[in-house]
């Protein structure tokens, strides 16, 4: 990634948001210099109502606070990477990993788009800027292109949708630096430094 004159600081915390079983530990995972802190639970009878496992290819397990992983970029930012928990009786941590973080990736399976409207209105309230990446699962009936996904999620113009396979070290590195991008042609200085964003009325379980 070239130099710039951004003021962004060296040290960048992101977060993973999106749905259950979309790969945002796959992604934490695959790009972190250091053996990813997880906090992975089984998947027991007794969740199989809340957690749909139907298009999530046998998945067992399930992120019940957060992921953390970390990774440098061009020798000029650490990247604090964080993936948040996708259910919703899970959301109520969503205000505490939001503080200090500077941008989103907001991870899609086209399969269940319907998933991800939740993180996207949330960061679309805060004001935490954030983009779009559509992980492209083997045995998804179509691919869809980056205008069909923005269409679909009904996305403002400035907010970049890229295609990634979460599991390709180089792909996700790939959507990293698209972010870093992103927040270099934001104000920094406007943004708030600790955010507290609400969670919507009635998501907590």
């Amino acid at each position: 990634m070239p130099s710039t004159n951004s003021d962004l600081p060296g040290g960048l915390k992101l977060l993973i948001a999106g749905g259950f079983g979309v790969g945002k530990t796959t992604l934490v995972a695959t790009v972190s210099e250091i053996v990813p802190l997880t906090t992975e639970a089984t998947i027991t009878e007794a969740s199989r109502g809340l957690d749909d496992v139907a298009l999530t290819g046998g998945k067992t397990t399930t992120t019940v606070a957060l992921d953390f992983g970390r990774i440098s970029i061009a020798d000029e930012y650490v990247l604090f990477l964080f993936g948040m928990p996708g259910q919703e009786r899970f959301w109520f941590m969503w205000d505490q990993l939001c503080i200090g973080a500077l941008g989103v990736i907001v991870l899609v399976d086209t399969r269940r788009i319907e998933d991800s409207f939740d993180a996207v209105d949330y960061f679309e309230r805060t004001g935490i800027p954030f983009l779009v990446a559509v992980n492209e699962f083997e045995g998804a009936p179509f691919a869809y292109t980056a205008a069909e996904v923005r269409e679909a999620l009904q996305l403002r113009a400035e907010v970049p949708v890229v295609m990634c396979d979460a599991r390709s070290r180089s792909s996700a590195v790939n959507v990293l630096i698209a972010l870093v991008r992103h927040l270099q042609t934001t104000d920094y200085q406007s943004r708030p430094a600790a955010p507290r964003p609400a969670v919507p009325e009635g998501s907590l379980i």
